[in-house]
């Protein structure tokens, strides 16, 4: 990574609960009066918020799954230009709900076989990965309930319907057995319990980056 800081991020299906566990985890390590940027993907930045608004509303057919990843990937180097490079390199912990593991997953995978593309632009624009990803893994139908229960314009995915959210955890499972820096975490309990599993991960973690 490009700086001192670390880089976490938390990815899953939609309603998995991993927002509030990044919110959980920025709060605790705060109060360890740790240095820590909160941030978000889609979003995160001033053009990258704008993207966001252009591919998460509306009809979920509106975009084509290469226009998609194009869009992505460009709202992901804002980010990694403006907020996520900069505070690293102050030495921050770098916080994010959702980076690239989920355009391979929702783009890569769900929409068409991309996963090629996906690798091929990140390689070339992108070329950063997290150093610790926690995945915090749901049943796919009871995620689906909690997003669709938090109502608001940001439907985009969980229009697609409980299928698709059954695709999209087992990509992530498969991504996570092939990929040493992302680590299951088990979301079926309360949020503390689950964020206790998720402390347990961060302080290893943690612990062999000092």
């Amino acid at each position: 990574m490009a700086g001192p800081g670390r880089f976490i991020s938390f990815e899953g299906i939609d309603g998995s609960g991993k927002s509030t566990q990044a919110r959980m985890l920025a709060d605790r390590l705060r109060r360890m009066r740790q240095t820590v940027v909160l941030t978000r993907e889609p979003g995160g930045s001033t053009g990258a918020e704008e993207i966001r608004r252009l591919v998460l509303e509306g009809d979920p057919d509106r975009w084509s799954a290469e226009t998609e990843i194009l869009l992505f990937t460009a709202a992901r180097r804002d980010h990694l230009e403006k907020t996520i490079r900069p505070a690293l390199a102050t030495g921050a912990v770098v916080i994010t709900d959702r980076f690239a593991d989920s355009t391979r997953i929702y783009q890569g995978i769900t929409r068409g076989d991309l996963r090629a593309s996906v690798d091929a632009l990140h390689d070339l624009m992108i070329g950063v990965d997290p150093d610790l990803t926690l995945l915090i893994d749901i049943d796919p139908g009871v995620g689906l309930s909690r997003a669709v229960a938090r109502a608001g314009s940001e439907l985009r995915f969980e229009d697609m319907g409980v299928d698709v959210q059954r695709q999209m955890r087992a990509g992530f499972l498969n991504l996570a057995a092939k990929t040493a820096r992302i680590q299951v975490i088990d979301g079926a309990g309360s949020a503390d319990v689950v964020a206790e599993l998720v402390w347990t991960r961060v302080q290893a973690h943690l612990g062999q980056a000092s």
